[in-house]
């Protein structure tokens, strides 16, 4: 069964986004919105403009032209500070899950709690620590090294981590590349839970169709540096466009 679209306001509000690499446009007026307490799935081609958005929205990346409102703040108005503080609010499960080698799993967790709030215990991290592990189903995972956990076992640690400072928005960068179809699985299930139970806003990029499909409200298509499509998975892919047809027949028709 499709999700249902929310229409609350918007957490994220981008018009007319430009971006351009010498020569190359990657993206040539983008204009996208993502609604509170909304799952957002953004698909398209390698080399589409998928991860520079994203960059873009996190202030990693300058756009050339256009607007990007993330929790009511202007991006391109905030300095380092003030934009190192709207990151704390939301929350980048990298694709690699970038977990620290030389740190055990509550150590990795623990890590972006000490930086960003320095006057907590070290009782009140420990809850913390151990609430999120127990959420993603980690517990007894806690004192391992992330050269001893599976690819799933990474990926919802790197989730557990992201939430230790409870964004308000949550970015997935390929949250299931990579992994067998029970682990997709496990992962999916863990981001609508994320949805569901931390009251989160997420955009979610993926090449997996079946990922799209069973995490988000609403789908977005970018395709040569615009969005050409949006709406539900069926309204979407029931396009007769002849890349929206080999995009789906590429995940489902082998």
């Amino acid at each position: 069964m499709e999700k249902m679209t929310n229409q609350n306001e918007p957490v994220i509000s981008i018009k007319g986004l430009h971006k351009s690499f010498g020569d190359l446009q990657v993206l040539k007026g983008v204009d996208f919105t993502l609604n509170k307490g909304e799952n957002v799935a953004i698909l398209g081609r390698s080399g589409m403009g998928k991860s520079v958005l994203i960059k873009i929205i996190i202030g990693l990346l300058k756009p050339d032209k256009g607007e990007v409102i993330a929790l009511g703040k202007n991006i391109e108005d905030l300095n380092g500070s003030e934009l190192d503080k709207l990151r704390t609010r939301i929350g980048f499960s990298f694709q690699n899950s970038a977990l620290y080698d030389s740190m055990n799993l509550y150590q990795n967790i623990a890590f972006p709690l000490k930086m960003n709030n320095k006057r907590l215990s070290k009782k009140d991290i420990d809850l913390n620590v151990k609430r999120l592990l127990g959420a993603v189903g980690m517990m007894d995972k806690i004192d391992q090294m992330p050269a001893e956990l599976s690819g799933g076992q990474k990926k919802r640690a790197s989730i557990a981590r992201t939430l230790i400072l409870n964004p308000e928005i949550m970015l997935y960068d390929e949250p299931t590349a990579g992994l067998d179809p029970k682990t997709s699985t496990e992962i999916n299930n863990m981001i609508n839970k994320v949805q569901h139970q931390f009251d989160t806003s997420s955009i979610i990029i993926t090449h997996d169709l079946t990922c799209a499909k069973n995490t988000s409200d609403r789908i977005v298509i970018l395709h040569d540096g615009k969005i050409v499509n949006e709406g539900t998975f069926n309204d979407v892919f029931n396009s007769e466009e002849e890349y929206l047809k080999d995009f789906y027949n590429y995940n489902f028709i082998k």
